[in-house]
C-alpha cells in the first residue's frame, strides 16, 4: 500500500485490510515522503498489528517506484496492490486467494466500482461523504461471468481491466518475467496489467467487487486531472504502451478489444475537454490519438458505437 499525503483517506484503507475475512496477509506500507500525517498513521498501524510493515522513502518517488519498493519486500506467494485512498471489500482477499489456490492460475481479477463524492439534491459536494457506484459495463465484460484458468486469447475483454488494485497475482510470475511498474510516469498500471495478462499461464476472473476506487472530492485524484496537458501526455503514453504490449505478444483480439474500449470510453471525455481547452497542444495530442485509434479501427473493421462517430470529425480539426 503506497501513499503520499493521503491522511484524509488512509484510515479507511487500513481498516479495510483489518476487516478482511482472509486474515493471513502481510501489508507493506510505503510512505512516499508524505508531508501530512500519512507516515504517522502508517507507523501507528505497524505498531498495533504485526502484519503491517512500514517503509519510509526519503524523498517523493511517485506511485510506480513506491509500489516497486513495497514489492521488493514481499515474501508471500501472492501479491496485490491497494492505494491508500482506496477501499478493499471485506471478502476480496478470500475470494482472490481461494480462486488462485484452487485453479493454479497466475492472476485473479475482480470487479471494481468508483467511490464518488456524495452530493446534495442541489449538486453540492457533501464534505467527507462518498457513495459507491455501480459496476460499469466494461468492468463487467472483463469479470462476469466467472472464469477459471482462462487466457488472454480466450478472454480478450479482460484487457480492459487495468486497475492495479483489482488483482491478485503470483509473486513467481513477477519474478519469472522481471515485472516492475514503470517509474517516473503516471498511469503505470496500464502497462503492468497487460504484461500480467500476456505472461499469465492462467487467469481467473470473478464478478465480485473487490475494491472501491476513490475519486477524491478535492479533484486531486489522478483520473480527475486529465485536463492538464502534462497529465494527458502521460495518460496517452500509458494507453499506447499497454496496447504495444498486446501488439508485441501477438494478441490481436485483446488489442482490438482495447482499441474499441478506448474509442468508446476513454477518448470521448478527452474530446469534450479538448473542444474548449485553451492549450492548442492539448487539442493536438487528443486529435493525434483519436486519429491513430480510428485508423486501427478502420483497419480491423471494428463496428463502433454510433455515439463515437463525432470523434473522427472532431479529431480532423486538430
Amino acid at each position: 500500500m503506497p501513499g503520499r499525503d493521503v491522511a484524509e483517506y488512509a484510515a479507511e484503507a487500513l481498516a479495510s485490510l483489518r476487516a478482511q475475512t482472509f486474515t493471513r496477509w502481510r501489508a507493506v506500507l510505503v510512505d512516499d515522503a508524505s508531508t501530512d500525517a500519512t507516515g504517522e498513521m502508517f507507523a501507528d498501524a505497524e505498531a498495533s498489528d504485526p502484519r503491517f510493515h512500514l517503509v519510509r522513502l526519503p524523498r517523493p518517488h511517485g506511485l510506480g517506484a513506491a509500489r516497486n519498493a513495497g514489492f521488493d519486500l514481499v515474501d508471500t506467494p501472492y501479491v496485490g496492490f491497494l492505494d491508500a485512498d482506496d477501499v478493499m471489500t471485506p471478502t476480496a482477499l478470500e475470494r482472490l486467494v481461494s480462486s488462485l489456490s484452487s485453479s493454479g492460475s497466475d492472476v485473479a481479477v475482480g470487479a471494481y466500482v468508483r467511490l464518488r463524492p456524495a452530493t446534495t439534491p442541489e449538486g453540492a459536494v457533501q464534505p467527507g461523504e462518498y457513495t459507491v457506484g455501480e459496476v460499469q459495463p466494461w468492468v463487467r465484460a472483463s469479470t462476469d461471468p466467472a472464469r477459471r484458468a482462462t487466457t488472454l486469447a480466450e478472454h480478450p475483454d479482460v484487457s480492459g481491466n487495468v486497475v492495479a488494485s483489482s488483482k491478485l497475482s503470483r509473486v513467481e510470475l513477477w519474478r519469472r518475467h522481471a515485472l516492475r511498474f514503470p517509474e517516473g510516469t503516471l498511469y503505470e498500471d496500464q502497462v503492468i496489467a497487460q504484461r500480467l495478462y500476456v505472461h499469465a499461464r492462467g487467469i481467473d476472473v470473478i464478478p465480485d467487487v473487490v475494491v472501491h476506487w476513490r475519486e477524491r472530492a478535492d479533484g486531486s485524484s489522478l483520473t480527475q486531472r486529465k485536463a492538464a496537458t502534462a497529465v494527458l501526455g502521460d495518460y496517452l503514453a500509458g494507453l499506447r504502451a499497454g496496447l504495444a504490449v498486446l501488439d508485441a505478444a501477438g494478441h490481436r483480439a485483446a488489442a482490438r478489444a482495447r482499441v474499441r474500449l478506448m474509442l468508446e470510453m476513454d477518448t470521448p471525455a478527452l474530446v469534450r475537454i479538448a473542444e474548449n481547452h485553451p492549450d492548442p497542444a492539448y487539442r493536438r495530442l487528443v486529435g493525434a490519438f483519436v486519429r491513430e485509434l480510428a485508423a486501427r479501427a478502420d483497419l480491423e473493421a471494428l463496428i463502433l458505437d454510433p455515439e463515437t462517430a463525432p470523434l473522427r470529425s472532431a479529431a480532423v480539426l486538430w
